[in-house]
This record gives C-alpha cells, sequence and structure tokens, in this order.
C-alpha cells in the first residue's frame, strides 16, 4: 500500500454497499414498526372489523376508543396502572441511592472492607439465588402481599453497580483532591463534585431501573394477591391466558372484541417507557461505555 493510500475501513463504501445498508436498515425498521402498527390498530378498530380481519387489523378504516374505555371503566387496569407507576417511581429512586452510594464507596482507594465486599457482589452476579430461596427470604422478612416485596429483594442490580463504580473511577482524582482541600466531605464530594459529572450514567442506569420496574411481572405473581398486581401481571393474564373484561357493576362481559382488548391493555403498557426512552437515546453511548472502561 502506498503512502498517500488510504485505509480499507476509511474507503468511500461503494454504490452497492450503500444500498444494502439501506435495504437492510429498511428491513429492521420494517420488522420493528409494523407489528406495533397492528397492536395499535388493532385496538383502534371496531368489533365488527376485527371479526372481519381475522383478529388482526393494519388500519382500521372506523376509529374507535371501545377498547380503550372498556378497559379503563372496569378499574382492574387502572388500578395496575397506579401500582406499576407507583412501584416503578419509588423502585427506581431507591435503587439509584443506594447502587450510587454503594458503587463511590467501592470506587474510592483505601475503602476498608472494599474489595472483600466486591467480591461478594460479584459473586452473587455469578451465582444468583433460586426462586425457592428468595421466596422464603421474602416470606420469612414478612413481606407476601406487599409492595415491597417488588423491590427490597432487587434493590441494587450489579451490572449497574459495576457501570457507575468504573465511571466513578474515572473521574480525574484531582477534582477529588481539590473539593478535599476545600474541606468538602465524603457526601459533599459525591453531591457537589461526583453527581453533577455522572448525569449520563445516572441516566441510563435509572432508565435501567425504570424498565426493569416497569416489565417486571413474575415476582408480583410469587409474592402479590391478584388485587395487587401491576399492569405487567394484568397484561399477561389478558393475553396469554386470555381473559376477558367484565363490567364492574353487572358483571357481564363486555362487547369488545378480545383482540382489541388485549391490543389496548399492551398500548397502555408499552407507550410510557416508549415516550421517556427518546428524552435519555443521547445518553446510552457515553453513560454505558464509559462506565464500561474501568470495572
Amino acid at each position: 500500500m502506498t503512502a498517500s493510500a488510504r485505509p480499507r475501513w476509511r474507503e468511500k463504501p461503494r454504490p452497492i454497499t450503500q444500498v444494502g445498508k439501506v435495504l437492510a436498515l429498511a428491513t429492521v425498521v420494517l420488522l420493528v414498526c409494523v407489528p406495533f402498527l397492528v397492536i395499535v390498530s388493532t385496538s383502534l378498530a371496531s368489533t365488527d372489523e376485527v371479526v372481519e380481519n381475522g383478529g388482526w387489523v393494519l388500519w382500521p378504516t372506523e376509529p374507535t376508543l371501545d377498547a380503550y374505555r372498556d378497559i379503563l371503566d372496569g378499574g382492574i387496569v387502572t388500578h395496575a396502572l397506579g401500582v406499576s407507576t407507583g412501584v416503578t417511581v419509588v423502585g427506581t429512586l431507591l435503587s439509584l441511592a443506594c447502587t450510587v452510594t454503594l458503587a463511590y464507596a467501592l470506587s474510592r482507594p483505601g475503602v476498608l472492607g472494599g474489595k472483600p465486599v466486591l467480591l461478594l457482589i460479584l459473586f452473587t452476579f455469578l451465582f444468583p439465588p433460586g426462586m425457592i430461596p428468595s421466596f422464603l427470604l421474602v416470606k420469612e422478612l414478612g413481606l407476601l402481599d406487599s409492595y415491597a416485596s417488588l423491590v427490597l429483594p432487587v434493590l441494587v442490580n450489579v451490572f449497574n453497580l459495576v457501570v457507575l463504580r468504573g465511571f466513578f473511577q474515572g473521574i480525574p482524582e484531582e477534582l477529588y483532591e481539590a473539593a478535599r482541600l476545600d474541606g468538602a466531605g465524603d457526601w459533599r464530594v459525591l453531591w457537589s463534585v461526583v453527581l453533577p459529572l455522572s448525569k449520563a450514567a445516572l441516566a441510563v442506569v435509572g432508565l435501567f431501573y425504570a424498565v426493569s420496574y416497569w416489565n417486571s411481572w413474575f415476582y408480583a405473581s410469587l409474592y402479590l394477591e391478584s388485587d395487587h398486581w401491576p399492569l405487567q401481571q394484568v397484561l399477561r393474564t389478558y393475553v396469554v391466558a386470555g381473559s376477558g373484561l367484565t363490567d364492574a357493576t353487572t358483571g357481564e362481559a363486555t362487547v369488545t372484541a378480545p383482540q382489541t382488548v388485549q391490543m389496548a391493555v399492551l398500548v397502555i403498557a408499552t407507550v410510557p417507557i416508549l415516550l421517556v426512552y427518546p428524552f435519555l437515546q443521547k445518553y446510552f453511548t457515553k453513560g454505558v461505555l464509559t462506565g464500561a472502561i474501568k470495572s
């Protein structure tokens, strides 16, 4: 290769390569968007149209909100939505607080017992507890049928802890020393120096926690009674078990087609995360990659 020649990876792509990339990207977009469009369209379709199209509608001719009215008037989905929102908000805040403080302590050199604690945490990541020990522990702590059972057993995620610890270690040591010279203690350094510089990592970890709490249904099926279920467990009941909705006063089944009810619940369960994700997407690359450099 001559001195003026550029490396192959820096050469301008050939037209056929560009066309291939466009086709591949378009295929991925269609595979993602078309199913979501079908879900939304089916939830907005009328009962007759759903029946005529065999249960699925690509584009409703007469959009209606009957399915959404049915599931919201029944009270079950409304209550489950409130449960999921509360568990997600409270759980995310508690998990962030515990993960940040623990990651900061483990990131500082010379902390008493820092390495044994880190090894113990990594051990739980490699060998997680099984379902039966977790259930027995929750039962012995008196957390059955309480919302705390959805938060406390999963309060700190090891992966998120390692990401934040690596990010804190990547902050220049001179900033810590300057804060110490100004008389700042550990809490002051964490609040005034570390957290303002860690917004990207905190946004990523916070979204990871929020998505985990919002999508959690397995622990709810183990620890909670049906009248305390979050939205995802109710969604599973509608979609997997095929249960329909009943009127809250008469106890009779609604006239809405089961598919429209299922898809409407699915839309309600999906939209909140879709609305939050675009605002935090820009932090993903910086937060995850920077935090993963050191561990």
